[in-house]
């Protein structure tokens, strides 16, 4: 297993395989099924450790855990000018910046 191992993982039900599905947000290609949820975790762990010890090997980047990346809180957006409008006249209405009323609702 990997040292100090930071990276974002995920167990859920597969109701196609009928088994849990342990997944790796950094590594999306990447999955292992079990029957129990401990064991889809511990597989998942154990896959992307693997790949990470061929990836460091053939000297390609390994991914950086999203734990640890540094955000800015800013980001764009492309949407439709009729949305652009309809959002700016609602935030309008409740008194706000575009800006408030886009983050409000993406927190929700």
């Amino acid at each position: 297993m990997l040292e100090n191992d930071r990276y974002t993982y995920r167990v859920t039900w597969s109701e196609e395989d009928e088994e849990y599905v342990g997944l790796c947000a950094e590594f999306p290609s990447l999955s292992w099924l079990a029957l129990s949820q401990e064991d889809a975790l511990r597989g998942i762990r154990q896959v992307v450790s693997e790949v990470v010890t061929d990836m460091e090997a053939s000297g390609e980047a390994v991914p950086e855990p999203i734990a640890l990346r540094k955000y800015s809180g800013r980001f764009m957006i492309r949407i439709p000018p009729e949305s652009h409008r309809r959002l700016v006249l609602e935030a309008a209405e409740a008194g706000v910046s575009l800006n408030r009323l886009a983050s409000e609702k993406l927190s929700q």
